[in-house]
């Protein structure tokens, strides 16, 4: 069995699905920046079942890294993968980023000053006072607003932004949220090609009806030209989970909501963890 240092300080969810290109340049950013901290932390890459050669190279950087783990999974999209990665992390907060850094992992500065004073989750946003979109066409913009528009109107009111895929919780509440979901649970199907998803409607709606509090935070936020976002396609995926969220709140598959799960962390015994 690995031996494993005290839970950390901080642990980094990285959901990835055929990232060999992007994930280098990300892994050593946020490496290297960890690193630099006085605090201690991990860092969990749950590969969401990849063709290519993700898996392969974060494999052979785990030796070199004590703190890199990486999570093999079946294909079933990022929702899944995040959720997965979420479960296993062991840090008193756990930080959800993409694959593609397309918000730089300095930010986290911004987020972990909301959580270290209180608050129970620290969301990362594009709209606001202090919030910077780089190279983003106005088509994609536009996109996002409408969406936003429907989700205030469907599941969650009063968040600006519940995309952007920079997300932070206090260990408990990621726990307490991700076991209840139940669009990407551990009877998510397995899917075809790169599936973006909107698991983060839910897991805000779920948020919202537990009662936990909530800051969104201005953050850096650049497009990417390699973006997997397919914009018809997720575009009606994302429409879809959002009125699940709806149709599952109204069969009322959300009841219980009141009622605490027990939080029961399984560490890792392995550098690599294999769910396939």
């Amino acid at each position: 069995m690995t031996n494993l240092d005290p839970s950390p300080y901080l642990s980094v969810v990285i959901p990835a699905y055929n990232e060999e290109r992007r994930l280098p340049t990300t892994l050593r950013r946020i490496l290297d920046y960890l690193a630099q901290q006085p605090y201690t932390s991990e860092v969990i890459v749950a590969d969401d079942g990849s063709s290519d050669g993700t898996a392969a190279y974060v494999d052979r950087l785990l030796d070199a890294h004590r703190n890199l783990f990486l999570l093999r999974l079946d294909h079933r999209g990022k929702g899944y993968a995040v959720r997965a990665g979420a479960l296993m992390a062991r840090g008193e907060y756990i930080l959800l980023c993409d694959a593609d850094l397309a918000t730089p992992i300095e930010e986290w500065d911004r987020l972990r000053r909301y959580l270290e004073s209180g608050y129970d989750l620290a969301i990362g946003s594009r709209e606001g006072i202090g919030a910077r979109r780089i190279g983003e066409p106005w088509y994609r913009h536009v996109m996002g607003r409408v969406f936003n528009t429907i989700v205030r109107l469907v599941a969650v009111g009063g968040i600006q932004d519940t995309q952007c895929g920079f997300k932070a919780l206090r260990r408990a509440v990621a726990f307490d949220l991700f076991r209840r979901v139940r669009i990407y649970d551990d009877n998510a199907p397995c899917v075809d090609g790169a599936a973006v998803t909107a698991y983060d409607v839910e897991l805000l709606y779920l948020a919202v009806r537990r009662g936990y509090r909530i800051a969104e935070v201005p953050v850096v936020w650049q497009y990417g030209e390699e973006t997997k976002v397919n914009p018809l396609r997720d575009s009606w995926r994302n429409l879809r989970d959002v009125l699940k969220v709806r149709w599952y709140a109204l069969r009322g598959m959300y009841t219980g909501l009141d009622a605490p799960l027990a939080t029961v962390v399984e560490e890792p015994a392995r550098k690599t963890v294999d769910t396939r």
